[in-house]
């Protein structure tokens, strides 16, 4: 390659102009000098897929496009970012620039936890990137570690709290002690919940996001159909008041992991779900909007990231260092790092999975009820650690913590206790997550 064509400019097609869009284009506008002394070559911006053309945009109406598919067909573009969410028409775009010689940066999760597969497909077979650190925890650099930087590990766990909209309402929650519907109103005038949030609260985000951090973690290929998924929408005031008193709080988790089954066979579990997590556990004090991910490796040990999961400027951090990687690898002839799929490992049933439980149940105020309740977790091989009543007469309460157990184990558990006498509901069953007992 001569110097000549080294230095030649690295045409970008940018599809989308929200919030994440518009800062990736101010950037790119903004900090032109710089970035071409890290890339070794001038960034040019070719043009913006845009719903409408608008003076109001911030930039140029001449780069503004409502016609992606002719902007990212253009020969003067090198790469494509896409922020534009959605998943029939990003995979689309993103498939014909992958088979035009193209490299893609994207930040759509929900687009990758079904499509990672065909799309990487693609890349391999035009030689060109697919980048996407900005679809997992915003601006916190989750993909590049697990790709690169512990390639050469054997990586055990990762877990996290990837969703800032959930985390804001359970924190928001107990700091207050104000109810769900409460919170999640507040989280919607304070803009960090979309009009119809179902997406967040009920976990379909965080669980696209745990399929893409499985995929990559263990060499597998997983989709967002593979993970288990519970939401927070059920959860209570009074959950996170029990919680406070076992020194606990609640967090929506996303949980990977390697398991062995009983029968010796090497699995995967990934989960979402709400789950107590001890106060002394590092993801207990992330609050607000931020996102954190504990990942567990053979040989590094536990690391831990955290900072903001959401939001313009931090996801733009994550595309434009996405977008910076793939136009070095065009000025110098290389590549990221490709697919790795090889393990193949299966998906463990929910059932199969051992962890530790917290449940919460409306009794009679009687003689016996307490001896009744644990004659079932008995009997049904769950262990109770801790017991507790709440109240009195028609409001009494038992909480019971348990120690390690099968999700299957205790799904019979509570089933039984529904049927009890003594028993006036089960209200709330979650998991307990972060100890060893």
């Amino acid at each position: 390659m001569t110097s000549e064509s080294a230095h030649r400019a690295i045409g970008v097609a940018v599809l989308g102009l929200g919030n994440v869009g518009s800062e990736v284009v101010r950037i790119i506008r903004e900090q032109a000098e710089e970035l071409e002394a890290r890339v070794g070559a001038p960034l040019e911006l070719r043009g913006v897929a845009v719903r409408r053309i608008g003076s109001d945009r911030g930039i140029p109406e001449e780069l503004q496009t409502t016609d992606a598919e002719s902007l990212v067909g253009r020969d003067d573009v090198d790469i494509v970012v896409e922020v534009i969410g959605g998943i029939e028409l990003p995979r689309k775009l993103i498939l014909s620039s992958l088979n035009s010689g193209k490299s893609v940066v994207t930040a759509n999760k929900a687009l990758l936890a079904d499509h990672t597969g065909e799309l990487a497909e693609a890349a391999e077979a035009n030689s060109v990137d697919l980048y996407f650190e900005a679809a997992v925890a915003g601006a916190i650099p989750v993909i590049r570690p697990l790709t690169q930087s512990l390639a050469g590990d054997r990586v055990n766990k990762v877990a996290g709290i990837v969703n800032g909209t959930t985390n804001f309402i359970l924190s928001a929650m107990d700091e207050t002690g104000a109810d769900y519907e409460e919170t999640l109103a507040e989280a919607g005038r304070l803009g960090y919940a979309e009009a119809d949030p179902t997406a967040d609260v009920e976990g379909y985000d965080a669980a696209a996001k745990a399929a893409i951090l499985a995929s990559i973690a263990f060499h597998t290929r997983v989709t967002a159909a593979d993970v288990y998924r519970e939401g927070i929408s059920t959860i209570t005031s009074a959950d996170l008041a029990s919680a406070k008193a076992l020194d606990c709080t609640i967090k929506l988790l996303s949980i990977c992991e390697r398991i062995v089954t009983p029968k010796g066979k090497e699995r995967i579990s990934a989960r979402v779900y709400p789950a107590l997590v001890p106060l002394s556990h590092p993801l207990a004090s992330v609050n607000g909007a931020f996102n954190a991910v504990v990942v567990e490796a053979e040989n590094a040990g536990r690391l831990m990231f955290y900072g903001q999961g959401a939001g313009g400027a931090p996801t733009a951090s994550a595309v434009m260092g996405d977008l910076v990687m793939a136009a070095r690898n065009k000025v110098h002839g290389g590549r990221g790092p490709r697919e790795s799929k090889y393990a193949k490992l299966k998906v463990a049933p929910m059932g199969d999975i051992l962890t530790r439980y917290y449940v919460n149940m409306e009794v009679a105020d009687k003689e016996g009820v307490l001896s009744a309740v644990a004659a079932e977790f008995a009997k049904h091989g769950v262990s109770i650690s801790v017991v507790r009543q709440e109240g009195a007469g028609a409001g009494a309460r038992l909480v019971v913590v348990t120690h390690v157990a099968t999700d299957a184990a205790l799904s019979e558990t509570v089933a039984a206790l529904n049927e009890l006498e003594f028993v006036t509901a089960v209200t709330s069953v979650l998991r307990l997550e972060g100890t060893e007992q």
